[in-house]
């Protein structure tokens, strides 16, 4: 199956997508997509053009991502906070001739692009549709393994790289997570995640879609807005990033959640203290899974009647995972080692980066950079970012295990660790912190709560105190930036 194939999953007259106050049924939405099909067509899309997307969620992002794609193009999805600089970047390395856009991009070769796209405007798609008809799009030859997407990387190691991702990675992918989180027609997935990342594109769009259920769009997460709409839509699924579900604790009611069924934690790991708070709030447990965009992206979720906190759960139905050292050899459980995924959701490449490439596919392997290890059962456990484990003196710090701590401390709200340059040790561990508002931060009595919890060398030498740490758009915290910080 073609991933624009998708909206017809839905029985006709079924309600598909939830905007504010519009609805659009599966046969809507059906008539939609081929209307812009018609339109992009008409300017010029063809069979192997990158096509860039920059939208806010909407449901026109939808018919523009599925319109596009039933064209033979492929979809390059902009986060829609780059700068015009960034934007230039992806839209040099994808070769990009056509950019789709809900407002109009202020765009200069003065910011490196070689080639200006041509910008269609969403606004003015509409007025023209409905002021002629367009001559209808010819049929095209499309396989399952053709291009469908490239998900540019957010660069936090260098410059963005663009995952490929193939028609059969991203319904393969909706397949498996669907059989993971049991979703059925009768389900109405949030999708208040960005839609130009992986995470909502897969796990709410197209798993809502393949199993011909609905979506309810919200364009950006304002939480009280946000608990709103699940309780007022009838929301039955709600995926998101932890830093949400801490809002969701401290301002909804628990009659707010009571229709959801299932709750759904990715994009960065979950602290167990979130994982504990919302429960005691809700009496309803919020189920972790694991994924990157290489791998369309989902990887692994906890199976519904056996999760266990903590753990991101076991590889979806067609993934296979291993644990393995430096030399590629597989470890025992309870050894932590890098994280190498194998299945139909991967990638094929990075787009024009064949070095990049081989070093992330090997064997057959995809190569994740996220160290983790499994427990006797199988339950996978992310330790950290391979890049992000500091060396003290010779031993091993993961930052991760250091920040469960710091967010057990009650005045704590958010807490980032990073390895910082030292002449004795090699790295130092340096820890930041948001604190709860209207609480005053008491470093001696923090550290005294650290050295009651943590061996010596993991303790951070330095804890400093920050209103905000710096996030994607998925809520992932932006270490890079932390380690350039200056007070």
């Amino acid at each position: 199956m073609l991933v624009h194939q998708l909206v017809f999953k839905g029985a006709g007259d079924k309600i598909a997508l939830i905007e504010k106050n519009r609805k659009f049924s599966y046969s809507q939405l059906q008539t939609k997509v081929t209307q812009f099909r018609d339109y992009l067509h008409a300017q010029g899309v063809r069979v192997g053009d990158n096509v860039a997307l920059f939208a806010k969620n909407s449901a026109n992002f939808i018919f523009s991502y599925m319109a596009i794609t039933s064209l033979g193009g492929v979809v390059v999805p902009l986060n829609i906070m780059l700068t015009p600089r960034e934007m230039s970047f992806i839209l040099n390395d994808a070769r990009v001739k056509h950019l789709v856009t809900d407002k109009e991009l202020q765009l200069a070769q003065s910011d490196g692009l070689a080639l200006l796209p041509v910008q269609l405007f969403i606004p003015k798609i509409h007025e023209e549709l409905e002021q002629s008809q367009f001559p209808e799009a010819p049929p095209v030859s499309i396989q399952e393994s053709d291009p469908c997407v490239i998900l540019y990387t957010s660069g936090t190691t260098g410059r963005p790289k663009g995952a490929l991702l193939s028609h059969s990675n991203l319904v393969s992918n909706a397949w498996g997570f669907s059989e993971m989180i049991q979703a059925c027609a009768d389900d109405n997935i949030l999708c208040v995640l960005p839609m130009f990342h992986s995470f909502a594109w897969t796990c709410c769009v197209t798993t809502a879609l393949f199993n011909g259920a609905a979506i309810t769009i919200v364009e950006s997460f304002l939480p009280k807005d946000v608990i709103a709409t699940i309780r007022d839509q009838a929301v039955t699924v709600v995926a998101g990033v932890p830093a949400m579900y801490g809002f969701y604790a401290s301002l909804a009611k628990p009659s707010d959640l009571t229709g959801v069924r299932l709750f759904i934690s990715g994009g960065a790991s979950l602290p167990l203290e979130i994982i504990n708070i919302f429960y005691e709030k809700t009496q309803q447990r919020v189920v972790e899974g694991y994924g990157l965009s290489e791998s369309s992206p989902a990887v692994s979720f906890n199976p519904l009647d056996a999760t266990k906190p903590g753990s991101i759960g076991l590889p979806i139905p067609g993934v296979k995972v291993r644990i393995v050292d430096e030399q590629g050899k597989d470890l025992a459980p309870g050894e932590i080692g890098e994280l190498i995924v194998q299945g139909p959701n991967m990638m094929s490449e990075y787009f024009g980066l064949p070095e990049e490439s081989a070093e992330a596919l090997r064997d057959g392997w995809l190569y994740t950079g996220d160290l983790a290890y499994k427990d006797e059962q199988g339950y996978l456990f992310i330790v950290d970012r391979k890049k992000d484990m500091v060396i003290v003196s010779g031993l091993n710090v993961y930052p991760r295990e250091v920040e469960e701590v710091l967010y057990q401390y009650p005045d704590v709200k958010e807490a980032a660790v990073i390895g910082v340059p030292d002449k004795k040790r090699g790295e130092i561990v340096r820890a930041f912190v948001v604190i709860n508002e209207g609480m005053t931060l008491n470093k001696r009595d923090l550290m005294r709560f650290l050295k009651s919890n943590l061996a010596s060398y993991k303790m951070p030498r330095e804890i400093i105190e920050i209103e905000s740490l710096p996030k994607n758009a998925t809520g992932k915290i932006l270490k890079k930036e932390l380690k350039t910080f200056s007070r």
